[in-house]
């Protein structure tokens, strides 16, 4: 249980995961290469109600455009690999070995799961987090291509919308997540709705199942 956990260890399991997140903790270490793990309980907690997505002028025409292949679950060790690797924006992260290899367990036990982004066949953005209930909990996004992490973001959002899921956790909270309808909340409101989001029924597959999704996300027609 939680308040057996030790600050730094090197080892950890997807059944440990599962209750952190149940409590309001997450896992992360200094650098992907640092063989520690810690958890963290943000006192303040970035979200996005699925309902309410803001999205710009600028993006809404990029979409309209269809510029990438969106898909589900096709290959979420890809978009962990591309999360984990630093960028000339990024010297470092906070995906070690430890970390890469428990959310592909979590993968493969039908808890977390990859948004990506293909262009001429290569995978050029995407995210992955944990569904849990009806509160999903968004890790990292990665992108080599224009634009493309925003697009996985906005396929999330819409899938959790379908979905039923009442709240994505963002974490913490940027202002790149804030174009998108991101608000912060303190600790204590974050865990009364996780509480009331685990006891929802969700299904992240109710817009479809893993692999290409064959409709079009936020159509002109949409009040976007």
């Amino acid at each position: 249980m939680i308040n057996n956990f030790q600050n730094n260890y090197t080892k950890i399991d997807y059944q440990n995961v599962l209750d952190a997140y149940r409590h309001g903790l997450f896992p992360m270490s200094e650098d992907n290469n640092s063989s520690d793990i810690f958890w963290v309980k943000p006192k303040i907690r970035g979200v996005i109600d699925p309902c309410k997505v803001t999205i710009r002028k600028k993006l809404k025409r990029l979409l309209n455009k269809n510029p990438y292949i969106l898909k589900t679950n096709t290959d979420f060790i890809g978009v962990i690999e591309g999360c984990a690797k630093p960028t000339k924006n990024r010297e470092n992260t906070w995906i070690n070995p430890s970390i890469r290899d428990v959310y592909i367990e979590l993968h493969y036990k039908g808890y977390a799961h990859s948004i990506e982004c293909y262009s001429h066949n290569e995978l050029v953005g995407g995210l992955y987090g944990v569904a849990i209930g009806g509160i999903f909990f968004g890790e990292s996004m990665f992108s080599k291509s224009t634009n493309a992490s925003k697009i996985a973001l906005l396929h999330l959002i819409e899938r959790l919308k379908f979905g039923n899921f009442s709240i994505l956790d963002t974490q913490f909270i940027t202002e790149h997540l804030k174009t998108f309808g991101a608000y912060e909340i303190d600790q204590e409101s974050f865990l009364i709705i996780l509480k009331k989001a685990l006891l929802i029924d969700a299904n992240f597959f109710r817009i479809g199942p893993p692999g290409e999704l064959n409709i079009k996300l936020y159509p002109k027609s949409n009040n976007y």
